[in-house]
């Protein structure tokens, strides 16, 4: 069984449409996919709609947070999505996306890059604006050569010359919020140096006691050390071990099921919820 836990579609920051996303899957060989679009379950009916014969869909998303004054990112799966106080806060978040692109196009102007917030909401098919919508509207205006440039420090990579802060959750509030919708989380990509999320073993280890279920282990951007201490950290806490692509579409290379999860693993997450995973009609 091949089971990819981290995928995205243009319902946030992926390029291709859910519908797209869980076809190439089933092509790729998967027979489980997560669809984790960033602070929004606005893809979930479309994906499942168009599940094809053999794939399973775990509906989740991946939620903003912060940790010491930096990004840190959390995956919510199975829960119920029309809890409350859950419901609330993705509202919240997705909201303050929409205030920081604009301020950070503002900034863009005024260093003199030729970008619009039309342009970049034209980009964002869902409600989840985020700064990869930037970056391609950056590329077009060939203000940069590739969308990779735009994350540095000349750009807008946190602390850069046209970044913005934006609204995010606490990842401790995180996990109860996920938990008390019914659902479990995973901490994502920990050690992904490329992206700028590296936590310690003390971070992990609190979170855990707070009633986190897992940590995404086998990452493509987690170096081969990196995914064998994590494991090792996992098993002493008695978390899941995850794997996943953490696909994006064109930007990442179409790379559903480059890394996967072990079904023993899968099988410890889906028993909050099993009756919440979606099959092919």
């Amino acid at each position: 069984m091949r089971i990819d836990l981290h995928s995205h579609s243009d319902v946030s920051d992926g390029t291709r449409p859910p519908a797209e996303v869980v076809r190439r899957a089933r092509v790729k060989g998967l027979d489980v996919l997560a669809l984790t679009d960033h602070d929004t379950t606005g893809g979930w009916d479309e994906a499942a709609a168009a599940l094809p014969d053999g794939l399973a869909l775990v509906p989740g998303v991946e939620l903003s947070c912060q940790e010491g004054g930096r990004s840190l990112h959390m995956l919510g799966y199975l829960f119920d999505p029309a809890e409350p106080e859950l419901a609330a806060e993705l509202a919240r978040i997705r909201d303050d996306r929409v205030v920081r692109a604009k301020a950070m196009v503002a900034r863009l102007q005024e260093l003199g890059v030729d970008v619009t917030w039309e342009q970049v909401r034209a980009l964002a098919r869902g409600e989840a604006v985020g700064r990869p919508h930037i970056a391609r509207a950056m590329l077009d205006a060939g203000a940069i050569k590739t969308a990779d440039e735009a994350f540095g420090p000349r750009w807008i990579a946190q602390g850069g010359r046209a970044y913005a802060e934006r609204y995010a959750l606490d990842p401790e509030r995180a996990i109860r919020l996920v938990g008390a919708a019914g659902g479990a989380c995973v901490l994502a990509h920990p050690r992904a140096g490329r992206g700028g999320y590296v936590f310690a073993d003390a971070v992990i280890e609190r979170l855990a006691a707070a009633g986190l279920r897992g940590v995404e282990v086998d990452h493509p951007d987690q170096a081969p050390e990196d995914r064998a201490h994590l494991r090792e950290v996992a098993a002493s806490l008695g978390l899941a071990a995850t794997g996943s692509s953490d696909d994006h579409g064109a930007p990442t290379g179409d790379r559903l099921g480059a890394e996967t999860t072990a079904p023993g693993e899968y099988e410890k997450l889906i028993s909050v919820g099993p009756d919440r995973v979606r099959q092919s009609r």
